[in-house]
Formats: structure tokens, sequence, C-alpha cells
């Protein structure tokens, strides 16, 4: 049965309908109903109390469909792991005296807290979806008219925007008491709500303080879980107790991060991995966040799983390096330095369906089956993540229209010396007006962005942001012209094929796999990134790598691929890759 668009159970319903209904004041019913479930105001006025009676009374409100709020990041935590996460915790001798379920849907952690935690004297529960605020009511109601002698602590439900309500008025009311914050946030980012104009958004702001350019293409934009775990931690990192939430990998990891310049005072950090697809049918990684309050700060997280309790890893900080296995990275932390060349991310265009072309039987055809007749000229072979498989790439199965050699070039050029082509990108103006990001905003017309005399260099090596392969690509001219990666992809370029040979092979070296192994994390949405792979500290790898294996790689590599290197280049590599501080001590 459904009430007030709630799931309501056959037992709580025949209550409500056979104990209210002499009663003709909600502030009567409201302690009525806090006698048998502890919450202080089940209805927040007359208006909530003459509804439900009205609705009780109704035989027809059996059939109701479930809302899809999933798009809201809303995957409600079922009983069953709800229950297990406080058992879980319980036997980690946790017992709060007070309770506080941010953004508490359906009220399952509540439920499960009132199951294992004998002590508990208050319990908060916020939610701003109406009908969650009355499922968790009738939820707790069902609860203690099965568990009548069960310890019934006061309940406060607070029908509100979590991002409004003062935690930090609790956190000094009951600063002498044991707390324990637990729950499930919204597995969703800022622009994704904001998409879909929810009202359960933060207040406008860089809260990450990021620059604009990255604000503006994506750094800015950040999971809602990340900003409400930092609000509660603001609000509870000197109260005695602990926290346990419900998040994506991503935003442990992110807040393991964040500690170094936070510091608060959490410790014993752990993340106990759950099957997201099992618990929740979602796609997504996720676990159990787990921390002890008003604690020394703590810069590591322990990573274990959740249903064998087995200890995986330690990730996080480790002399002063920011790592994904800190075991591991111990013993490949040698190359860890700055790299002498500087990674770039390849073009962004926003525009697949126009500037991506196929060459069939002599002229391209775009991704719309369009046959397309251009001058070569703006026209270059192009790579994508799913192309890096190979360690030498001579053929690209795409090509792109390069309409800029630099960010923010006037593009009217085009119309008078490549008609053709502009022929063919005015046709498709449309298509170009309707990107939605805001970096394209008040730029030339068919602008991209990605590019610069970084992006013609005939030599590249690259890697996909993407996957999660530790190999790179030696990526070779196409018809006398430098290849394009898109922005899935990183790369240095080079303007001798013997410096980019070279390179390669100290980056597919064992020692390098393993060191990218230890910083990188397999379940980001990038698994590397600029300022993971500029830690390569390619003069600290000659040392450690010897010789003769370069050596060995060089003929390898000459022989499968017809490249004709050799170490005759070798001491001015040396050269490029020594670090400026070591130049400068060697005039002296």
């Amino acid at each position: 049965m459904k009430i007030f668009e709630a799931n309501i159970s056959y037992q709580a319903e025949v209550f409500l309908s056979e104990s209210l209904k002499n009663i003709t004041s909600f502030e009567i019913a409201n302690q009525k109903l806090s006698d048998v479930t502890g919450i202080t105001h089940f209805f927040e006025n007359e208006s909530d109390f003459v509804e439900l009676i009205q609705l009780i009374s109704n035989t027809q409100n059996s059939v109701a469909e479930e809302p899809d709020r999933a798009e809201y990041g809303d995957f409600q935590t079922n009983a069953n792991l709800a229950n297990k996460a406080t058992v879980h915790l319980s036997l980690k001798n946790v017992s709060p005296e007070i309770v506080i379920e941010p953004t508490c849907g359906k009220g399952s952690f509540i439920v499960a807290s009132l199951s294992n935690f004998k002590g508990i004297k208050t319990i908060f529960g916020i939610e701003i979806y109406r009908p969650y605020v009355w499922e968790t009511k009738f939820n707790i109601l069902d609860f203690f008219l099965s568990n009548k002698t069960c310890n019934k602590p006061e309940i406060v439900i607070s029908h509100c925007n979590v991002f409004d309500f003062d935690f930090k008025k609790i956190a000094r009311q009951f600063a002498m008491q044991k707390i324990l914050v637990i729950g499930n946030p919204p597995w969703v980012t800022n622009s994704k709500l904001g998409s879909l104009n929810s009202a359960n958004l933060p207040k406008k702001s860089n809260f990450k303080k990021q620059n604009g350019l990255d604000a503006m293409t994506g750094k800015g934009n950040f999971d809602i879980a990340e900003y409400i775990t930092m609000m509660l931690f603001d609000a509870f990192h000197e109260n005695t107790g602990h926290l346990s939430l419900l998040v994506k990998n991503s935003v442990i990891k992110n807040i393991v991060f964040d500690q170094k310049s936070k510091q608060y005072r959490i410790g014993e950090i752990e993340k106990h991995c759950i099957d997201s697809k099992k618990e929740f049918n979602a796609s997504v990684e996720a676990s159990l966040l787990y921390c002890r309050l008003n604690s020394a700060p703590g810069f590591e997280c322990r990573e274990f799983d959740f249903y064998s309790t087995e200890s995986k890893l330690d990730f996080g900080w480790a002399n002063s390096k920011f790592v994904s296995n800190i075991s591991e990275y111990i013993e490949t932390s040698g190359i860890d330095g700055i790299c002498p060349f500087e990674w770039r991310q390849g073009i962004k265009h926003d525009c697949s369906s126009v500037m991506e072309l196929e060459k069939v039987n002599g002229h391209y055809v775009n991704n719309r089956s369009e046959e397309i007749f251009l001058e070569e000229d703006l026209v270059y072979g192009f790579l994508k993540s799913s192309d890096l498989k190979n360690t030498v790439i001579i053929n690209t199965r795409k090509h792109t229209i390069v309409t800029q050699t630099k960010v923010g070039q006037e593009t009217a050029y085009i119309q008078h010396s490549f008609p053709k082509t502009y022929e063919y990108l005015i046709r498709n103006l449309s298509d170009f007006q309707s990107r939605k990001s805001s970096i394209y905003r008040g730029k030339p017309r068919f602008s991209i962005f990605g590019i610069g005399e970084y992006s013609f260099k005939p030599y590249k090596i690259a890697i996909s942001g993407l996957y999660k392969t530790f190999h790179f690509t030696l990526v070779l001219p196409q018809n006398g012209k430098p290849v394009m990666l898109d922005d899935t992809c990183y790369f240095i370029g080079f303007d001798r094929i013997e410096f980019a040979v070279f390179a390669i092979i100290l980056l597919n070296s064992k020692t390098t796999k393993e060191f990218l192994q230890s910083i990188t994390f397999s379940d980001s949405k990038r698994v590397f990134t600029k300022d993971l792979l500029m830690r390569i500290d390619f003069f600290k790898l000659v040392s450690i790598i010897p010789q003769e294996e370069i050596d060995e790689q060089i003929i390898r590599l000459n022989k499968k691929y017809d490249l004709k290197i050799c170490l005759s280049s070798w001491e001015n590599f040396l050269q490029e890759i020594k670090p400026t501080a070591q130049q400068q001590l060697s005039m002296f």
C-alpha cells in the first residue's frame, strides 16, 4: 500500500487506522505516535494529519508505481546491506549515543541502527524528497510495532535540503556524546543535478578552488556525496565518534587526497568495497567509507572486501606523494620525480559527427555516412583511445579536420584558402553552435581546444587516459603529416625519431609499469592524467634500467618496424632529460 506516494506495511497501516480514528488533534496524534516510535513530530502540521486520515480510509491506495530516481543519484540502500553495515560497525565496538543520517531516503540505516545499537539516545534523519520522509516514518513505526521492547530514542526526521541543515548545531549540542554519522549520499555530480533542475544542490561555489579553465572543462565538476562528506567533516571531525558512508570509490580517493591540505581530525580511514551491481544494480565502483572522528589526522586508507573483510592494500600519502598502493610504491618510488617533457591532451572538438572522418575510395565519409570532398591541407590522421593498442602506429583508421594551429586562432582564413572545407563546415554550422561546453563561448567559428605547436610534432608517444593498460604507443607521421590524438589521450611529442624511440623504451619498461600501477587508480574515470604522467622522471629511469636492456629493445624495434635507430644520439638524449639543476651544477 502507498500513502503520500510512500510504501507502508499492512501492519503500520492497520495501526494508524485503528489508533488515530478517534483522534481529532494532530498534537495528540503526534504524542501518541511519539510514545510508540520516538519520532518527535510524526505530523508536521494539521493538514498532514487530516490528509493521512483520509488516505488511510481510502482503500484504493494499493497501486502506485515506484518512481525511478536513479538519475538523481538516488540508489536506496536495501535493508540487508544497511543491516550488515551496522553489524560491521558494532563489531568494531562502535556504540553511538547520537546517530545522524543525512539524505536518509527511506530510512534503512536508521532502522538498522535501531536494530544493532542499543545505547542510542537521539537520531536525526534529513531528507528532501517528501515521499521518502513519510516512508522513513512508516518504516520506523513498523520496526517498533514488531520490536516493542527495543530501546526507543528520540527521533527527529527533517524534511529539508541537506545543504540547509545546521549540522554544526548538533555537533555543539552533543559535544560530550558519541556520534555516528551514517548513510548513503547521492551518487551524482553537481552538474548532473543542475541539468535536472534539482533543488538538492549546494550554493554555487568552486569548492575545489580550480582555476577558471579547469573549472570550465570539467575539474570544477564534483560529486554531491563528496561535498556532503566534507560538510560533515567540517561539522563533526572534532566530535568523538565515527563516520560511515556508502559513496563512490572516487569520492573516498578524493577525501584521502584532500586530507593533506584539510587536516581533518579523522583517522583509521577504511574503504570496504561492495558489489554495486548486486546491491544497487549500478555500474559504478562504490564502497563503505569508515573513519574515526576526533582522531589524529590520517593520510592513509586501508582497503578491504566488505563481504569477506579480507585486507587488500593501503593507499594514500607516502613520502609526500599520493599513491594507489603504498607497499608497491615504496619499491618503485625511485623514478618518482618530474618528467622533462610536458604531457598534453589531444584535440577536443565535441563535434564528432562533423569533424571525424574515414577515407573511402579516395574521398572522406563522416560519421553520418555522408561523402565529403575536402582539400587535404587541414585533414590529419586521427587516433582515439581505442586505437592505441600496438607499440607502433603508422596508419590511422580515422581522420580529423584541424581548423586552428593554436587555441583562439581566427578561422575566417578557411573560407578563402580552403573553400571546399569551408563549405562543409558552414553547412554543419549548427552542430558547432549546439556544443554545450562553455569553453567555446565567444570563440571563433569551428574552434577546437587542445591544439598548439606541440600538436604538430612529427613523432609522438601516446597513452589512453581511459583504459586500464600500462602500454605506450609510438605514433609516426602519416603521409608526411603529424597524426593528431583526441582528448581522451595523453602524449609527448618529439622532432627526432631517435628521441621518441628512446623514450618509449623507457616508458614501456617493467620499472615504469610497476611505478604507474602503484600510483594509478584503476576505478578512476581517467586512469591516467597529466599530473600522474608528469611524475615519470626519465633521468632517474635511465639510472635504473640497464643499458643492455635498452640496446636489446632498439634492436627489436628496428627489426619489427624497420626503424633504423642507432645509439649515436643517446648522449644528446641524456642531456635533454637531465634535470636543470644538474645541468647548472655541471657548469662549475
